[in-house]
Parts: C-alpha cells; sequence; structure tokens
C-alpha cells in the first residue's frame, strides 16, 4: 500500500489486497470464493460466476474498480442466507478470461447479462455495487430496466464526480488519479517481468494477501495479482474511466419509484491521520456526500445513508452495514 501526499489531501493507494480488509470469513467462505465455481462462455472467452442460496430475487454484486468478486467475500454470504447471491469477475479479473477489450460500463454490463442468461440464472435482480461496479449497477437498471427491482449503490462512480471534486480541491483530485494510473502501469510492467519474492515491486503491487483474506483466499488472490494479464485488465479498466462516466452520462434520467439506497463513507479516504480536517478535505467530503443525495433523489423510493467508521470500500470497513443495505431493499422488493 502507497500513501500519496498532495498539498493537504493524502491517498492510501490501495493496490488490490486493502480493498477488501482484513479476513474474517469462515474456511468454508473461503474455499468458496478461492477457485472457480461457474464459468459461463461468452463465445469463446469465459465469465466467472459464483451463486449461493435461494430465493424469488436475485442479489447480484459488482466489485470496485481493477478488484475481484471476492471484494464481497464478507457480504455475500450472510446475503446467501436470505436469498440467491451472485458475485462475478469482470472480464481479466479474478477467476474471468480477459477480454479484448476494456471493462467499461457498458461492456461489463453486456458481458453480465450475457452470462447471466446463459446460466440460467433468470430475473428479477437486486444489483450491488461499490465505485465503478456502482456505476455499472445504474447503466445495468437504465439498459435492462424490467429486470431491476432494486439497487444498493456504495459509494458509487457517477459521471460528473471527478469533475466536482476536481473542482472542490482545485485540481489535486485528477493529480490523484493520474498517479493512480501511474502505479498501475509501474505494476503491469513489474508483472511482465515477473514479480521476485521480497521484492519491493511484489509489496508495492500485490502485498501480504494472507493478512488480508487469511490462508486460502489469500493465496488465490495472490496467484491472481501476479499475473500480467489481471494488470493489464485493470490498466485497460482505469484508462476507460471517463468512458464508462460517458456511458453513465448518456443514459441518466429518474429511476421512477425503484427501491434504491446510496451508502456513503463515514471517514475520507483523503484525511491527514492523526491531523485536523482540513477545508480541503472537508469540502471533499460534502461534495461526495451531496453527489449521493442527488443520485438517491433520482427514484420517489431512493435514500442515502451514512456509514460511520467506514471509507470508500465500505464492504471491507462495515461488511454488516452493506448486508443490512441489501435486506432493506430486498424487503421493499418483496
Amino acid at each position: 500500500m502507497h500513501k500519496i501526499w498532495i498539498g493537504n489531501i493524502s491517498l492510501m493507494l490501495a493496490m488490490s489486497i486493502p480493498l477488501s480488509g482484513h479476513a474474517e470469513a469462515t474456511s468454508s467462505t473461503d474455499a468458496a470464493f478461492a477457485k472457480p465455481q461457474l464459468r459461463v462462455d461468452l463465445g469463446g472467452r469465459k465469465l466467472h460466476l459464483y451463486c449461493s442460496g435461494e430465493g424469488a430475487t436475485t442479489v447480484v454484486f459488482d466489485a470496485p474498480s481493477g478488484d475481484g468478486g471476492w471484494s464481497w467475500y464478507k457480504v455475500q454470504p450472510e446475503v446467501a442466507k436470505h436469498t440467491r447471491a451472485c458475485v462475478y469477475d469482470r472480464a481479466g479479473l479474478g477467476f474471468s478470461d480477459p477480454a479484448p477489450r476494456p471493462n467499461t460500463s457498458a461492456n461489463a454490463v453486456e458481458d453480465l447479462h450475457g452470462a447471466l442468461a446463459a446460466a440460467g440464472i433468470k430475473p428479477p435482480y437486486l444489483l450491488v455495487g461499490n465505485s465503478l461496479g456502482g456505476a455499472n449497477a445504474q447503466v445495468y437498471a437504465y439498459r435492462y430496466p424490467d429486470q431491476i427491482k432494486g439497487l444498493v449503490l456504495v459509494e458509487p462512480q457517477t459521471e460528473n464526480e471527478t469533475a466536482r471534486l476536481d473542482k472542490v480541491t482545485a485540481g489535486k483530485i485528477k493529480q490523484v488519479y493520474a498517479m493512480v494510473k501511474q502505479q498501475d502501469a509501474y505494476c503491469l510492467a513489474a508483472a511482465k517481468k515477473g514479480f521476485k519474492p521480497g521484492s519491493e515491486a511484489l509489496n508495492n503491487c500485490v502485498g501480504d494477501t494472507i493478512a488480508f483474506y487469511g490462508p486460502v483466499l489469500g493465496k488465490a488472490v495472490q496467484t491472481i495479482t501476479k499475473k500480467p494479464s489481471y494488470w493489464r485488465a485493470r490498466v485497460d479498466e482505469y484508462n476507460a474511466i471517463d468512458t464508462s462516466d460517458d456511458q453513465l452520462r448518456a443514459l441518466r434520467k429518474p429511476f421512477g419509484d425503484l427501491p434504491l439506497l446510496v451508502l456513503t463513507r463515514g471517514v475520507s479516504p483523503y484525511a491527514v491521520p492523526d491531523q485536523p480536517q482540513s477545508p480541503m478535505n472537508k469540502a471533499t467530503e460534502i461534495e461526495n456526500e451531496q453527489i449521493h443525495r442527488e443520485i438517491a433523489s433520482l427514484s420517489s423510493r431512493g435514500k442515502q445513508r451514512v456509514i460511520p467508521g467506514a471509507s470508500h470500500v465500505i464492504q471491507a470497513d462495515q461488511p454488516d452495514a452493506v448486508v443490512q443495505a441489501v435486506l432493506d431493499v430486498l424487503a421493499q422488493i418483496k
């Protein structure tokens, strides 16, 4: 994990492992997430799905940028106690084959729609997405409204978020995002050469997966995140976020009366540890919360909920809060 400081802003750059927090899953959960479950053919390449549980509504989880379906390993098993719950890996990530195109929101939605149909996982769906996965969930809801009965958007990426946050930080956010791109390019180059045990590149790009995911899932995550194919997909996906924003922007309209819950972080990922909150940091968090309120207002049944103690990847920091949000929306569907 790298810490980047830009003026009054600090950012902990999570290079895959820290995205999902410390390991607390059971051994059975570890085993399920640590190996391929269902790989669905999409015409010469396969997309990975893992589903468990039973119910009339299927909850489908989409991970943040550059992350596999394992991002939800603390949440999916709990939701599966109440209904069918599925995670999937976007192309080139996790256990899914690479694709000859980046994982823009439109491409990811096309892949997921095709994979669910091919696997016989029929709607209705409740979509849950974090960050880029939240943008993808919105695009899916716009493109296939008859299939979607609810949305839980966890710190979702939105089409004007970058411009708005960059404005209130006087250009600092785009500087941070540029550094993320540089870091990913560095890791791709290191992966092509092969990560050496104990090397700085291995520590910076892969890290101690065992400490975060436990011995079983951690080993699987380590194996995958050392591959050049993983870093190529990650680089291409991140570089295409502007395109994903444009795709969501073109579709943007109210959600009608769709049950919708937007979860907002209570802890800033840009705060300087052990220091008073700067005016710039405060402005960033106020703007982020306002963006989420606006998304929630697009549905007559939309609500926003701030999660204390959680940063951007809420399913890692406060998984119970995400589980409860899913169950709350599920109750509205029923």
